[in-house]
């Protein structure tokens, strides 16, 4: 189904933590070809002020903010998340969640299911999808064929000794912990070069380190350590395939700012042609379903370090 788009499609924003202050709100206000419609949070205060800084309207009712914008961008706990999608879907508004979209499987496929029915676009805003040296990347391995084995670490540091991060606040990270906070990264890279997950393993480390191991519908076999409580001097997020090709490792990339405004572009194409994007509600679901197998083979276990 394609959507009529003005020349300036309204896009609001549901959020006001710092993620939705240091990268959200100010890639919007920015984008030439969007109107920031305006701002809900739950804390009507948090809304005022984020909106306040960047020229745009706060609302205390989020149906209110719905009714005057084309799409929404999300950037709220995935729990909240998904159950507001799913609303915005039915106010006919295209959606660009966050990652996770969702921590069951049911909540995600509800929002996937909802943009369906309601025939509006959605991206999953994964940010190595949208940053445009690993965007690169990933479609150049993705047409190569012959990969053997995938490896990846992503060590986050937000709740080890001496952190100062503002997002380490965040209760639903020190409840799920790097699984689900840095595992969606890892898996969309992997699930557009190595194919759809067949088998999941898992263990856990030490504090909420998850250890996967993974095997794809190409034949080749994945591995993946995740973690929010690594030491500052080992953080670090790396990713690198074998094959018949020899070895190949994701580039760096530079913050997120510029990323989400491909992320945006992206929604507003498949909202304008009709074509979903390859990282929309559908593959977020998956991504969802996956880390659920992940957290049930590990078991249960500590959370993040203290």
């Amino acid at each position: 189904m394609t959507t009529h788009l003005g020349a300036k499609p309204r896009i609001g924003l549901l959020g006001t933590g710092p993620w939705a202050a240091r990268t959200h709100a100010p890639s919007l206000a920015a984008h030439d070809g969007v109107e920031f419609a305006g701002v809900w949070g739950r804390r009507p205060e948090a809304a005022a002020g984020l909106a306040a800084s960047f020229g745009t309207t706060a609302y205390d009712d989020v149906d209110a903010l719905l009714q005057v914008s084309d799409a929404v961008a999300f950037a709220l706990p995935p729990d909240v998340q998904a159950p507001l999608a799913v609303r915005a879907a039915a106010a006919g508004c295209h959606l660009l969640l966050d990652k996770p979209v969702a921590t069951t499987s049911a909540a995600a496929r509800e929002v996937a299911e909802a943009a369906e029915k309601s025939g509006v676009a959605s991206v999953v805003f994964c940010t190595l999808r949208f940053a445009e040296p690993t965007a690169r990347w990933i479609d150049e391995q993705a047409a190569a064929s012959g990969w053997f084995l995938g490896e990846a670490h992503w060590l986050g540091s937000l709740y080890g000794p001496g952190s100062r991060s503002a997002y380490a606040a965040s209760p639903w990270r020190r409840e799920k912990g790097g699984l689900w906070d840095v595992g969606p990264h890892v898996l969309s890279v992997y699930l557009p070069v190595l194919g759809d997950v067949t088998d999941v393993t898992a263990v856990r480390g030490p504090a909420d380190t998850h250890h996967l191991v993974l095997r794809h519908t190409s034949g080749a076999s994945s591995t993946a350590t995740l973690t929010l409580s690594a030491p500052r001097e080992a953080a670090e997020a790396a990713l690198s395939l074998h094959g018949e090709r020899g070895r190949a490792v994701l580039p760096a990339w530079d913050g997120a700012a510029d990323a989400f405004g491909r992320a945006v572009d992206a929604l507003l194409e498949s909202a304008r042609t009709g074509v979903p994007h390859a990282c929309d509600a559908r593959f977020g679901a998956r991504i969802t379903e996956i880390l659920t197998l992940a957290e049930l083979a590990a078991g249960p276990g500590e959370g993040p370090a203290a």
